[in-house]
């Protein structure tokens, strides 16, 4: 499935199919029913396979907390901030990134027959500005070379307070194993710890757009 043959030509541009979307995630099912699990898609395109990892994920948040709608909220934030995405055309990144939103948007309205908070819905767009990203997965830098490509991580610490920490993507891949007794020591040399560039304070989960 290709949109052109020049963007074919020039950047080896091709889209998986749903079917084989399908099979491919069903290899890691148990992954895409893990709210928590993260899912890297080096070359995302329009979002495909992100699109999959969301219904599935989804269909659990619906299962567990329907009944509540601010566990049915952090729960859903915490599904699209465990999606990240990478793709080399500026096109591609933001149809992504509009798809994965408006799914969420219909998933949430259809599950709990009420209109999308628009604090949570401006938190997620922030957030998947911050994972899909436009770059190259190869030089693992944005697409004019000029910056790393810079990924966040967001964790619930307390409660609906979430912490965000970012990292290069040539940390994480680059992984740097523990020189002295920590927290994960007991792991063995399996256990690493990326250095952050930034780590942020606490902030409310609907409020993450404002820091």
């Amino acid at each position: 499935m290709i949109k052109s043959k020049e963007r074919k030509a020039d950047f080896g541009e091709v889209f998986t199919s749903e079917r084989e979307v399908k099979a491919m995630l069903d290899l890691v099912e148990g992954e895409t029913c893990r709210i928590e699990s993260r899912f890297l898609e080096p070359a995302c395109g329009d979002g495909n396979f992100l699109i999959e990892v969301l219904r599935r994920k989804l269909e659990v948040v619906k299962k567990r907390y329907c009944d509540s709608n601010l566990e049915f909220q952090v729960a859903s934030f915490q599904v699209i901030a465990s999606l990240y995405g990478v793709d080399i055309l500026l096109d591609n990144v933001e149809t992504c990134r509009e798809r994965l939103l408006n799914f969420y948007e219909n998933f949430y309205e259809s599950t709990l027959k009420q209109p999308i908070c628009e604090k949570l819905k401006i938190s997620l767009a922030y957030v998947l500005g911050k994972n899909i990203i436009q770059g190259d997965a190869i030089s693992l830098r944005t697409s004019d070379g000029t910056q790393p490509i810079v990924f966040c991580e967001w964790s619930f610490v307390s409660g609906t307070k979430v912490k965000r920490v970012d990292y290069t993507f040539e940390n994480l891949i680059a992984y740097q194993p523990f020189d002295e007794q920590s927290l994960f020591s007991d792991l063995g040399t399996e256990a690493f710890l990326p250095p952050p560039i930034k780590t942020f304070g606490l902030v409310n989960f609907l409020k993450v757009s404002d820091e």
